[in-house]
């Protein structure tokens, strides 16, 4: 069996895969309530890395509860993390201070001063992005204004490779993640010394790299007698979530797209091409198959406020326990026609948006008449809203001519939604293909790759099932064509007074 472990800002989820016919026999998630994100001040977002080791191994303890499960069963892990979080360990692997995870905003003044003084041609063309919020700016903005902090840290690490660490006991990375905190150079095709220099960080901070996939991380064995694991269990696959989510959908070469509606919004593309935009709305890593002979790069598209806009709903509207369920919000939402009355929902709420370039817009409900609408239209309006937003990724997508025309997405968050996913089909005019996997499930196909027992991609993914198709309809593409005019038009209203 492989371990597929997903490390999100909500909750952690493991799924356990029988490589044999490629299906997932167990999982679980936990904690059932979602994770706190601590806001110390306006636009922060904090999380502890110790706190997502707790809840893995209370995940892990359920696992093995379930009929027919052994842990010694495992025969290798794969790893699937929220990008861009910063985590920091002195020399005996302590965590030094609480993750900066990757919807905090505070290092964005950092990346634009870095982008401005490097020059914009020189990010763009070494980086294809500005440092901007990135990990690179955040391990900045430790150094300039908690120097005690920064004084004691002898790595740095995204959030996944501390999951590795604390399995192993071993400090790696690899260099799609180095390429996800910005730190890559994609012309010298090596770590960015000058963006280093830039801002004054030592190369000895990075931690060893490893393959991401096909990694020979051992479990140690301490712990591995401590969770009930194969001692002879192995490390051999990890990847941002949302590169991860691609992997999971076969979403592998050039042309082909992906998406994902978690806590965030995310449009992302494979490339064969060192794919930059001017305004840095979008961001190009090196995806989990890229190799020196065979360049392949991520562009990736996110709306921080998607997921979350629609867990706030849920708190909102929940007035009385039992707690409001997902299921009944759809439900609501579909009860409701498109352009839900004339309510719009703005869904930025969650930080500053890439897209938008950095502005802090903030979330905004408009037009509610107290006489006529109801919370199914404030959901219905919530659920196109962070189409809407989405759709923007599509229009950047279009002007680089990168194809779009079929979207693969797993049977995930807001993709359960029926309504939700008719929205999506109609407002950005593309073929839905449903298929049953998730970031757990991608991340133990993908463990069982890297340890070989799947000899290929195409091998791995010959199980993975597609379950449905939904094409769009032409009626109501006209008609939301005209709802997101209205919508994106209110929307410029709102930015032209903004700031970044």
């Amino acid at each position: 069996m492989y371990l597929g472990i997903d490390l999100g800002s909500s909750s952690i989820k493991l799924s356990l895969l029988n490589p044999e016919h490629g299906k997932v026999i167990a999982s679980v998630t936990y904690p059932e309530a979602e994770m706190k994100i601590d806001a110390p001040n306006p636009g922060w977002a904090e999380q502890n890395p110790e706190t997502w080791w707790g809840n893995f191994k209370t995940a892990l303890q359920l696992l093995s509860k379930e009929p027919g499960i052994n842990p010694t069963d495992i025969e290798a892990i794969g790893i699937s993390y929220q990008m861009h979080g910063l985590v920091l360990v002195d020399e005996n692997q302590e965590v030094l201070r609480s993750s900066i995870i990757w919807c905090d905003s505070r290092a964005v003044d950092l990346g634009r001063k870095a982008y401005e003084e490097l020059s914009p041609e020189y990010c763009q063309s070494h980086m294809l992005n500005s440092p901007g919020n990135f990990t690179a700016s955040k391990l900045a903005w430790v150094k300039e204004n908690q120097p005690e902090v920064f004084e004691k840290a002898h790595k740095f690490m995204l959030p996944g490779d501390f999951i590795a660490m604390r399995l192993s006991k071993q400090i790696t990375t690899t260099e799609t993640g180095l390429s996800e905190g910005v730190f890559w150079d994609f012309e010298e095709k090596e770590v960015n010394q000058k963006l280093l220099d830039y801002y004054g960080l030592s190369k000895d901070l990075i931690a060893d790299t490893v393959p991401a996939i096909g990694a020979d991380v051992q479990v140690d064995k301490d712990i591995a007698d401590e969770l009930g694991l194969n001692p002879k269990a192995k490390i051999t696959y990890r990847a941002g979530d949302q590169p991860n989510n691609a992997f999971s959908l076969n979403v592998l070469e050039p042309g082909e797209v992906a998406s994902t509606a978690g806590t965030s919004g995310v449009i992302y593309a494979v490339t064969d091409q060192n794919a930059s935009d001017k305004k840095s709305r979008i961001n190009t890593f090196l995806h989990v198959n890229n190799q020196v002979q065979k360049s392949r790069n991520g562009i990736l598209i996110c709306i921080n406020g998607t997921g979350i806009l629609y867990s706030w709903l849920k708190k909102l509207l929940s007035t009385s326990k039992p707690v409001l369920p997902y299921e009944q919000m759809n439900s609501m939402a579909s009860e409701v026609a498109p352009g839900a009355e004339g309510v719009l929902f703005f869904p930025f709420g969650n930080g500053a948006e890439r897209v938008l370039e950095n502005k802090f817009v903030g979330a905004h409900l408009l037009n509610m008449d107290f006489n006529r609408h109801s919370s199914s239209h404030i959901i219905r309006a919530g659920l196109e809203g962070i189409v809407f937003a989405m759709n923007i990724g599509f229009e950047m997508l279009d002007v680089m001519n990168i194809p779009s025309e079929t979207i693969r997405v797993g049977h995930s968050n807001l993709f359960l939604s029926k309504a939700f996913r008719e929205i999506f089909t109609n407002v950005t005019g593309t073929t839905l293909e449903l298929y049953d996997t998730d970031g757990a499930a991608g991340a133990a196909r993908g463990a069982a790759l890297g340890a070989g027992f799947y000899k290929s991609p195409e091998e791995a993914f010959a199980s993975l099932e597609r379950i449905d198709v939904i094409e769009p309809d032409a009626e109501l593409v006209k008609q939301y064509d005209e709802l997101y005019a209205s919508w994106k038009g209110k929307l410029e209203e709102f930015t032209a007074g903004t700031t970044s």
